[in-house]
């Protein structure tokens, strides 16, 4: 609607983006503050979909060849705030604890400062650096949201069967992830390619399975769970589709 304006249309589009975003953030706070589900599980709810419902609306930022990256640099601008957010909440300038309980595991303000804070810089630079055009940005924010936020709630359920060299992981936890994450790649490849940003095709499908493979693997190793999965996920989906793709 707003295609001759570039400026109005990505205002336009930070104001919707960042709406959806907000009422997702507020729903899990809210069930977080009634307790209609597990702590843990409404963590991971937040993780799962926040980051998936902000890529869907990456197409309404400008496609103006000569804005060039301006529709990639306000769309990363939604998520960076939600960095600077983190690093009120985790350093205790700001006080809000229903954002508190609803994304992090015991509780602790602190908790902040490391996962939620990984996974706003994530999106934010897969955005900012890759944007849509590029299938990293898609295996980046689909391994961590999708890949890693199953494998926890499957693996919480159903993983009785551990790793052999991660008594902290499952099997089936595992293979969730890399189900999850590889599906959550082909949906937003076919989903951006309908828009033209990407060109789809089996060597695609074929380097978004490696990368959740890869990614799935990193998450399962006890290194992984010392520093944080949301810094260790995203790093090894970018570093191997650096090669795949």
């Amino acid at each position: 609607m707003f295609a001759e304006n570039p400026v109005v249309s990505d205002v336009i589009a930070t104001v919707l983006s960042g709406g959806i975003a907000l009422s997702l953030l507020r729903l899990w706070e809210e069930t977080a503050k009634r307790g209609l589900f597990d702590q843990k599980l409404n963590r991971k709810l937040v993780h799962v979909s926040v980051g998936l419902a902000f890529m869907l609306c990456w197409p309404m930022f400008s496609n103006c060849p000569s804005s060039g990256r301006q529709g990639a640099i306000i769309a990363s601008l939604v998520p960076a705030v939600n960095i600077i957010k983190m690093l009120l909440l985790g350093l205790g300038i700001w006080k809000d604890y229903a954002t508190v309980k609803s994304m992090s595991r015991f509780g602790d303000h602190r908790e902040l400062l490391k996962g939620p804070l990984y996974y706003a810089s994530t999106i934010t630079l897969a955005g900012a650096i890759y944007w849509r055009t590029s299938p990293i940005a898609i295996a980046a924010i689909c391994n961590l949201c999708a890949g890693d936020g199953i494998a926890d709630i499957v693996g919480r359920r159903f993983g009785s069967h551990k790793l052999p060299y991660n008594r902290n992981k499952s099997i089936v936890g595992s293979i969730a992830m890399a189900t999850a994450g590889f599906l959550a790649c082909i949906g937003y490849m076919h989903y951006f390619s309908s828009f033209g940003y990407v060109q789809e095709s089996p060597k695609m499908v074929l380097g978004f399975l490696v990368v959740s493979l890869a990614a799935s693997l990193v998450e399962s190793h006890p290194l992984s769970t010392e520093l944080d999965d949301n810094l260790t996920v995203p790093l090894a989906s970018v570093l191997v589709g650096s090669f795949v793709f």
